[in-house]
Protein backbone atom coordinates (compact mmCIF):
# COMPACT_ATOMS: atom_id res chain seq x y z
CA UNK A 1 0.00 0.00 0.00
CA UNK A 2 2.07 3.38 -0.99
CA UNK A 3 2.12 6.05 1.62
CA UNK A 4 0.90 9.30 1.46
CA UNK A 5 2.25 12.59 0.92
CA UNK A 6 3.32 14.75 3.71
CA UNK A 7 1.14 17.76 3.21
CA UNK A 8 4.60 19.80 4.10
CA UNK A 9 7.82 18.57 2.73
CA UNK A 10 10.15 17.52 5.65
CA UNK A 11 12.75 19.78 6.66
CA UNK A 12 16.41 19.94 4.46
CA UNK A 13 18.19 22.04 7.27
CA UNK A 14 19.64 20.36 10.46
CA UNK A 15 18.15 21.44 13.57
CA UNK A 16 20.45 23.96 15.20
CA UNK A 17 21.79 23.11 18.54
CA UNK A 18 19.98 27.07 20.17
CA UNK A 19 16.46 25.81 17.79
CA UNK A 20 14.59 25.84 21.43
CA UNK A 21 15.70 28.97 22.37
CA UNK A 22 15.14 30.97 19.24
CA UNK A 23 11.58 29.18 19.58
CA UNK A 24 11.19 30.06 23.17
CA UNK A 25 10.95 33.58 22.06
CA UNK A 26 7.82 35.16 23.46
CA UNK A 27 5.63 37.51 21.01
CA UNK A 28 5.04 40.47 20.44
CA UNK A 29 1.52 41.98 19.13
CA UNK A 30 2.28 43.68 15.76
CA UNK A 31 -0.23 46.90 16.65
CA UNK A 32 -0.28 48.17 19.97
CA UNK A 33 -4.46 48.72 19.93
CA UNK A 34 -4.29 50.77 23.02
CA UNK A 35 -4.10 54.15 21.13
CA UNK A 36 -6.43 53.18 18.44
CA UNK A 37 -9.68 54.88 18.34
CA UNK A 38 -12.26 52.86 20.00
CA UNK A 39 -16.33 53.36 19.87
CA UNK A 40 -18.50 54.62 22.69
CA UNK A 41 -20.58 51.06 22.51
CA UNK A 42 -22.90 52.52 25.23
CA UNK A 43 -24.11 55.09 22.77
CA UNK A 44 -25.30 52.37 20.26
CA UNK A 45 -26.80 50.30 23.22
CA UNK A 46 -28.80 52.87 23.96
CA UNK A 47 -30.83 52.90 20.73
CA UNK A 48 -30.96 49.29 20.18
CA UNK A 49 -34.28 49.04 21.61
CA UNK A 50 -36.17 51.98 20.06
CA UNK A 51 -35.47 50.70 16.26
CA UNK A 52 -37.92 50.92 13.37
CA UNK A 53 -37.68 47.90 10.87
CA UNK A 54 -37.53 49.38 7.30
CA UNK A 55 -36.31 46.73 5.30
CA UNK A 56 -36.22 42.77 5.31
CA UNK A 57 -34.12 41.43 2.55
CA UNK A 58 -34.00 37.68 1.81
CA UNK A 59 -30.86 35.88 0.34
CA UNK A 60 -31.54 33.00 -1.45
CA UNK A 61 -29.76 29.53 -0.46
CA UNK A 62 -26.19 29.43 -3.09
CA UNK A 63 -27.31 32.75 -3.83
CA UNK A 64 -26.51 36.84 -3.17
CA UNK A 65 -28.16 40.12 -2.28
CA UNK A 66 -27.56 43.54 -2.14
CA UNK A 67 -28.99 46.33 0.01
CA UNK A 68 -28.26 50.00 1.23
CA UNK A 69 -27.77 50.62 4.58
CA UNK A 70 -27.82 54.70 5.49
CA UNK A 71 -25.04 55.73 7.43
CA UNK A 72 -26.91 55.87 11.10
CA UNK A 73 -28.62 53.07 10.84
CA UNK A 74 -28.36 49.27 11.83
CA UNK A 75 -28.41 46.41 10.25
CA UNK A 76 -29.10 42.60 11.18
CA UNK A 77 -27.66 39.63 9.67
CA UNK A 78 -30.65 36.65 10.93
CA UNK A 79 -30.12 33.02 10.51
CA UNK A 80 -34.14 32.83 9.52
CA UNK A 81 -34.65 28.73 8.86
CA UNK A 82 -31.41 26.68 9.51
CA UNK A 83 -27.55 26.68 9.90
CA UNK A 84 -26.21 28.42 6.61
CA UNK A 85 -22.76 30.58 6.88
CA UNK A 86 -22.91 34.02 4.78
CA UNK A 87 -19.99 35.75 3.08
CA UNK A 88 -20.62 39.80 3.16
CA UNK A 89 -18.99 42.42 1.48
CA UNK A 90 -19.35 46.18 2.02
CA UNK A 91 -18.79 49.29 -0.06
CA UNK A 92 -19.20 53.23 0.41
CA UNK A 93 -22.16 53.24 -1.24
CA UNK A 94 -21.22 56.62 -3.18
CA UNK A 95 -17.57 55.55 -3.64
CA UNK A 96 -17.43 51.54 -4.97
CA UNK A 97 -13.67 51.84 -4.87
CA UNK A 98 -13.79 51.70 -0.92
CA UNK A 99 -14.81 48.85 0.65
CA UNK A 100 -14.07 46.26 3.23
CA UNK A 101 -10.71 45.65 3.87
CA UNK A 102 -10.34 42.28 5.70
CA UNK A 103 -6.94 42.19 5.76
CA UNK A 104 -6.42 45.30 8.10
CA UNK A 105 -9.74 44.43 10.11
CA UNK A 106 -7.57 41.27 10.99
CA UNK A 107 -4.54 42.68 12.04
CA UNK A 108 -6.32 45.11 14.27
CA UNK A 109 -8.86 43.17 15.95
CA UNK A 110 -7.98 39.54 15.48
CA UNK A 111 -8.79 36.20 13.53
CA UNK A 112 -11.99 36.65 14.50
CA UNK A 113 -14.44 39.51 14.82
CA UNK A 114 -17.20 40.51 17.48
CA UNK A 115 -18.92 43.02 19.47
CA UNK A 116 -17.04 46.44 19.51
CA UNK A 117 -14.94 45.60 16.52
CA UNK A 118 -15.13 47.92 13.30
CA UNK A 119 -14.91 46.84 9.69
CA UNK A 120 -12.33 49.03 8.37
CA UNK A 121 -11.87 49.66 4.54
CA UNK A 122 -9.01 49.72 1.89
CA UNK A 123 -6.41 52.30 1.66
CA UNK A 124 -6.51 55.16 1.02
CA UNK A 125 -9.30 55.56 3.22
CA UNK A 126 -8.57 53.46 6.29
CA UNK A 127 -11.74 54.49 8.59
CA UNK A 128 -14.35 52.44 9.78
CA UNK A 129 -17.28 51.70 8.08
CA UNK A 130 -19.17 49.49 10.38
CA UNK A 131 -19.10 48.70 13.84
CA UNK A 132 -20.38 45.48 15.31
CA UNK A 133 -22.69 46.14 18.14
CA UNK A 134 -24.35 42.76 18.73
CA UNK A 135 -23.55 39.09 18.56
CA UNK A 136 -25.67 36.18 19.58
CA UNK A 137 -22.77 33.85 19.22
CA UNK A 138 -20.52 35.53 21.08
CA UNK A 139 -20.98 32.70 23.69
CA UNK A 140 -18.39 30.78 21.45
CA UNK A 141 -15.22 32.21 22.15
CA UNK A 142 -12.67 29.28 20.50
CA UNK A 143 -12.80 25.68 20.74
CA UNK A 144 -10.60 23.44 21.63
CA UNK A 145 -9.79 22.92 18.03
CA UNK A 146 -8.94 26.83 17.92
CA UNK A 147 -11.97 27.33 15.88
CA UNK A 148 -14.19 30.59 16.30
CA UNK A 149 -16.93 32.16 13.87
CA UNK A 150 -17.36 35.27 12.06
CA UNK A 151 -13.61 35.38 10.60
CA UNK A 152 -11.94 37.82 8.93
CA UNK A 153 -8.65 35.12 6.84
CA UNK A 154 -10.89 33.31 4.57
CA UNK A 155 -11.12 34.48 1.47
CA UNK A 156 -14.53 33.48 -0.12
CA UNK A 157 -15.08 30.00 -1.90
CA UNK A 158 -14.54 31.40 -5.54
CA UNK A 159 -14.56 29.17 -8.87
CA UNK A 160 -11.12 29.55 -9.82
CA UNK A 161 -10.21 27.38 -6.77
CA UNK A 162 -12.89 25.31 -7.75
CA UNK A 163 -11.37 24.89 -10.78
CA UNK A 164 -8.22 23.81 -9.98
CA UNK A 165 -8.82 21.39 -7.37
CA UNK A 166 -11.29 19.62 -9.47
CA UNK A 167 -9.38 19.93 -12.79
CA UNK A 168 -11.57 21.88 -14.58
CA UNK A 169 -14.90 21.73 -13.02
CA UNK A 170 -17.30 24.48 -14.09
CA UNK A 171 -19.52 25.35 -11.12
CA UNK A 172 -21.24 28.84 -10.56
CA UNK A 173 -22.71 29.01 -7.00
CA UNK A 174 -19.45 29.71 -5.12
CA UNK A 175 -19.69 33.02 -2.83
CA UNK A 176 -17.31 34.93 -5.40
CA UNK A 177 -19.73 34.23 -8.15
CA UNK A 178 -22.67 35.06 -5.99
CA UNK A 179 -21.30 38.27 -5.30
CA UNK A 180 -20.29 39.45 -8.59
CA UNK A 181 -24.02 38.53 -9.47
CA UNK A 182 -25.54 40.76 -6.86
CA UNK A 183 -23.22 43.74 -7.34
CA UNK A 184 -23.73 44.03 -11.09
CA UNK A 185 -27.80 43.50 -10.68
CA UNK A 186 -27.36 45.86 -8.24
CA UNK A 187 -25.33 48.41 -9.93
CA UNK A 188 -26.49 47.73 -13.53
CA UNK A 189 -22.28 47.30 -13.69
CA UNK A 190 -20.89 44.70 -16.78
CA UNK A 191 -20.52 41.60 -15.01
CA UNK A 192 -16.37 41.45 -15.23
CA UNK A 193 -16.22 45.01 -14.04
CA UNK A 194 -18.59 43.97 -10.57
CA UNK A 195 -16.04 40.89 -10.19
CA UNK A 196 -13.02 43.44 -9.77
CA UNK A 197 -14.66 45.08 -7.28
CA UNK A 198 -15.63 41.67 -5.32
CA UNK A 199 -12.98 41.47 -2.38
CA UNK A 200 -12.49 39.03 0.63
CA UNK A 201 -14.82 38.90 3.38
CA UNK A 202 -16.86 38.84 6.84
CA UNK A 203 -17.22 35.22 6.77
CA UNK A 204 -20.61 35.76 9.29
CA UNK A 205 -21.21 32.76 11.43
CA UNK A 206 -18.75 30.08 9.60
CA UNK A 207 -16.64 28.34 12.42
CA UNK A 208 -12.66 28.73 11.12
CA UNK A 209 -9.25 28.16 12.40
CA UNK A 210 -6.02 27.17 11.72
CA UNK A 211 -4.64 23.46 12.13
CA UNK A 212 -2.09 23.57 14.72
CA UNK A 213 0.54 21.27 12.60
CA UNK A 214 0.70 22.03 9.60
CA UNK A 215 -1.14 25.18 9.94
CA UNK A 216 -4.10 24.79 7.51
CA UNK A 217 -6.89 26.97 7.22
CA UNK A 218 -10.35 24.41 7.94
CA UNK A 219 -13.53 24.68 8.57
CA UNK A 220 -16.30 22.84 10.85
CA UNK A 221 -20.04 23.20 11.54
CA UNK A 222 -21.00 26.35 12.62
CA UNK A 223 -22.73 26.63 15.87
CA UNK A 224 -25.34 29.57 14.52
CA UNK A 225 -28.92 28.07 14.67
CA UNK A 226 -32.31 29.72 13.85
CA UNK A 227 -33.09 33.18 15.37
CA UNK A 228 -28.91 33.96 15.92
CA UNK A 229 -27.73 37.17 14.50
CA UNK A 230 -24.64 39.54 14.12
CA UNK A 231 -25.68 42.95 13.76
CA UNK A 232 -23.97 46.71 13.42
CA UNK A 233 -23.89 49.76 13.00
CA UNK A 234 -23.10 51.75 9.64
CA UNK A 235 -20.68 54.26 10.49
CA UNK A 236 -21.16 55.91 6.36
CA UNK A 237 -23.66 55.19 3.92
CA UNK A 238 -23.52 51.30 2.54
CA UNK A 239 -23.82 49.27 0.21
CA UNK A 240 -24.21 45.51 1.51
CA UNK A 241 -23.49 42.39 -0.66
CA UNK A 242 -24.21 39.00 1.30
CA UNK A 243 -23.94 35.44 -0.42
CA UNK A 244 -25.66 32.32 1.60
CA UNK A 245 -22.76 30.35 1.04
CA UNK A 246 -23.20 26.52 -1.35
CA UNK A 247 -21.50 24.61 1.66
CA UNK A 248 -24.51 25.60 4.05
CA UNK A 249 -23.06 25.47 7.50
CA UNK A 250 -19.73 24.67 6.31
CA UNK A 251 -20.01 21.22 8.46
CA UNK A 252 -18.56 19.06 5.26
CA UNK A 253 -17.53 20.91 2.16
CA UNK A 254 -18.28 24.27 -0.12
CA UNK A 255 -19.00 25.35 -3.83
CA UNK A 256 -21.14 21.99 -4.65
CA UNK A 257 -24.74 21.28 -4.21
CA UNK A 258 -24.40 18.19 -1.92
CA UNK A 259 -24.42 20.53 0.91
CA UNK A 260 -27.89 21.76 2.71
CA UNK A 261 -28.43 25.28 2.46
CA UNK A 262 -30.79 28.15 3.62
CA UNK A 263 -31.14 31.76 3.43
CA UNK A 264 -30.97 34.27 5.22
CA UNK A 265 -32.43 37.07 5.93
CA UNK A 266 -30.95 40.93 6.23
CA UNK A 267 -32.89 43.74 8.14
CA UNK A 268 -32.15 47.37 8.39
CA UNK A 269 -33.33 49.08 11.05
CA UNK A 270 -33.26 53.21 11.71
CA UNK A 271 -33.22 54.48 15.55
CA UNK A 272 -35.16 57.27 16.65
CA UNK A 273 -31.99 59.38 16.98
CA UNK A 274 -28.46 59.52 16.64
CA UNK A 275 -26.15 58.15 19.14
CA UNK A 276 -24.52 60.57 21.18
CA UNK A 277 -21.55 62.35 20.40
CA UNK A 278 -22.01 60.56 17.28
CA UNK A 279 -19.93 61.88 14.00
CA UNK A 280 -19.25 60.23 10.30
CA UNK A 281 -15.82 58.75 10.76
CA UNK A 282 -13.07 60.64 8.10
CA UNK A 283 -11.11 59.81 5.28
CA UNK A 284 -7.58 58.75 7.08
CA UNK A 285 -5.95 62.18 7.28
CA UNK A 286 -2.34 60.51 5.80
CA UNK A 287 -0.89 63.21 3.46
CA UNK A 288 -0.19 60.47 0.72
CA UNK A 289 3.00 61.89 -0.10
CA UNK A 290 5.13 58.40 0.47
CA UNK A 291 8.37 60.37 1.42
CA UNK A 292 9.01 62.92 -1.50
Amino acid sequence: MPQEKPLKPLPLTSTPVDAASRRAIEPTICYSVETLPRPDLSSYQALRHDLDLIETIVVPPRDAAAWKVPAAHFCRIVCSEGPQVGDLNLFNLHNLDERFYSGKTRALHGTHVGRGDQLYSNFPYLRPLATITHDTLDWYGFDEFGGAVHDVIGTRCDPYTHNLLSHGGQYHHCCHSNLTRALAASTGMELEKAESHVHDVLNVFMCTGFTRDTGQYFMKASPVRRGDYLEFFAEVDLLGCLSACPGGDCSFEHSSDAATCHPLQVEVYKPRRLPEGWAPPRQNPYDRSHGL
